[in-house]
């Protein structure tokens, strides 16, 4: 069995080669939720609570005003909405009609949102309040329906929020606005009867998602995902951390709900966990230190500049964090620093995972245990297999301890992008072999570290510049906070570029950065232009857009 995953011997003794998927629809694990665990809380909001019982009540009655608005098997219907528990019930009443959740971010402005309503044509917008008018206005034929998340406080708080106090005001303008003119979900959904169980609901091969990629590099693309694909991909994560037991753990949603990664973990593993999921609109490191005390979290899923930032607020107010048995980074590159924190505050473990949309998103993690590599985006997932290849060829795998490009296959890899044919053949070789575009190394145990990905390897002379190797030699130079490397355009050829954040009072001159750079880089590695930036474009869960970054150093002036 190890030969062809030779990465098995670094599993768990309770980690099973391959998970066991259920064979229904993500509805049906939230129907199988509410039927054990009818009384324990699926979601606490600031407070306010709802028990799985109530959860799938909630949904039913929603997919019932839904169909009576003329929603259907296929439809597409976008949501718009911070983490809040209407985005949950959302998401499972559009998909106990069959109908297709397409997520989107609610902080995009206009034309981005424009240009994904145009690519998937939505029947229904639901959307958060404070942007659904902007959001109506680019609808096409679409209906927008408003969410007030406040509906969703504890009562004491709502109330609150109606005291005449500036910095009140300031926090219910954040929360809510009003909107005239668009109907309001708690209208369409309050006094609404249950689904009819003679409805029709989706089977596993039914179409649950269309997730957009981060657009990191170029315009974003609808990943197709099946109800399997998300189904496999949660079990495959209950799978990989056996020490969560179900129906007793915590989940803290610090991520968006919208982004792949957070739901996966908080919208879908969580119900199959029947774990109670405490929900936070944005990531702030107070307020998840103080829910730390009414409702301690065991697991927390995030990107690693979050784990600084909770040790610090936790030490800052006196709160013990030693119930978080596991942390998951992703998104990002973990470093060991972070790992070494946090581990020493918590006494559990910070693990790296790797994945993106394609894949559900997760298809690599470091083992939950001290075989754990930090520095490595770690081992194939259960049911997942490998390859590394060379880029040019896909087919030709590598030796071991050769960078090339990764394939990755498994039941989470999705069916293809939307409207996007050419692009999906470009993607999905035979045999359901995703390209991922990264280059990465594999060690003969099975363990992976990115390099970088093919899309942002520089050609410099004909020589191949890999960005994050210019990058961390950056970070080691004085003054550097942080740095994003990309390639620009000179005449018939490419240069390497840099933009450059200082640390607090350092003063940084390109001139002197170029000079220091030559003694840690090779000649045609160093970049020939440095442009020093306020912060770095970086997309809702942190990650940084080179893209962004390469139109902000074309348009700064000269170095």
């Amino acid at each position: 069995m190890t030969l062809d995953r030779p990465w098995l011997r670094q599993y768990g003794p309770d980690v099973p080669a391959d998970a066991s998927i259920p064979d229904g629809s993500l509805v049906d694990i939230l129907t199988t939720a509410a039927a054990q665990e009818p009384d324990r809380v699926a979601i606490d909001f600031m407070g306010a609570t709802t028990t799985y019982a109530q959860l799938l009540q909630q949904v039913l009655c929603a997919a019932e005003a839904l169909r009576r608005r003329g929603i259907t098997a296929g439809d597409r219907v976008a949501i718009v909405l911070p983490n809040c528990p209407q985005h949950v019930v959302a998401f499972y009443a559009v998909l106990r009609l069959g109908a297709v959740v397409v997520e989107h971010n609610p902080l995009y402005t206009q034309p981005e949102l424009a240009h994904q309503f145009a690519d998937h044509q939505p029947s229904l917008i639901i959307a958060w309040d404070v942007m659904a008018a902007a959001a109506a206005e680019v609808a096409g034929d679409a209906t927008v329906i408003a969410v007030d998340m406040t509906l969703a406080l504890p009562r004491l708080k709502q109330l609150l929020l109606r005291l005449p106090v500036a910095r009140v005001r300031a926090m219910r303008a954040a929360m809510t606005a009003s909107t005239p003119g668009l109907q309001r979900w708690r209208d369409l959904v309050s006094s609404m009867p249950a689904i009819d169980d003679a409805v029709p609901g989706p089977g596993p091969n039914d179409i649950a998602l269309l997730q957009y990629t981060g657009g990191t590099t170029g315009v974003p693309k609808g990943a197709i995902l099946t109800h399997r694909n998300l189904v496999a991909n949660a079990a495959q994560s209950v799978a990989w951390v056996p020490m969560l037991k179900p129906g007793a753990e915590t989940f803290y949603a610090v991520l968006p709900m919208f982004h792949a990664y957070g739901l996966t973990l908080c919208l879908t593993t969580a119900v199959m966990l029947r774990a109670t999921v405490v929900q936070f609109p944005k990531f702030d490191p107070d307020a998840v230190i103080d829910a730390m005390r009414r409702r301690p979290c065991t697991f927390l899923p995030g990107v690693p500049p979050m784990y600084p930032r909770l040790v610090e607020a936790a030490k800052g107010k006196g709160i013990d964090l030693s119930s978080i048995k596991v942390a998951l980074a992703g998104a990002m590159a973990l470093p060991p620093t972070v790992v070494e924190l946090w581990e020493s505050a918590t006494g559990g473990l910070l693990v790296e995972g790797y994945g993106m949309t394609e894949s559900s998103p997760i298809s690599v993690g470091n083992p939950v245990s001290l075989a754990r590599r930090p520095g490595s985006i770690g081992i194939p997932y259960p049911s997942t297999r490998v390859r590394v290849v060379d880029p040019a060829n896909p087919y030709l795998e590598v030796e071991p301890g050769t960078a090339g490009e990764l394939l990755v296959q498994g039941p989470q890899v999705f069916v293809g992008y939307w409207h996007r044919p050419e692009e999906t053949a470009a993607t999905l070789l035979p045999e359901g072999w995703l390209r991922t575009g990264d280059i990465v190394i594999q060690d003969h145990d099975g363990f992976l570290q990115i390099v970088d990905r093919i899309k942002e390897l520089i050609l410099v002379g004909g020589f191949n510049v890999y960005p994050s190797e210019v990058e961390q030699a950056m970070l080691g130079l004085p003054g550097v906070a942080e740095v994003a490397v990309t390639a620009l355009p000179e005449g018939d050829h490419e240069i390497v570029g840099a933009a450059v954040v200082a640390s607090a009072a350092a003063a940084l001159d390109p001139q002197s950065l170029r000079e220091q750079c030559r003694s840690v880089l090779a000649a045609y590695k160093v970049p020939r232009r440095i442009v020093i930036v306020d912060q770095l474009p970086r997309s809702i869960v942190g990650k940084v857009l080179r893209a962004k970054v390469r139109d902000t150093m074309l348009a700064a002036p000269g170095d």
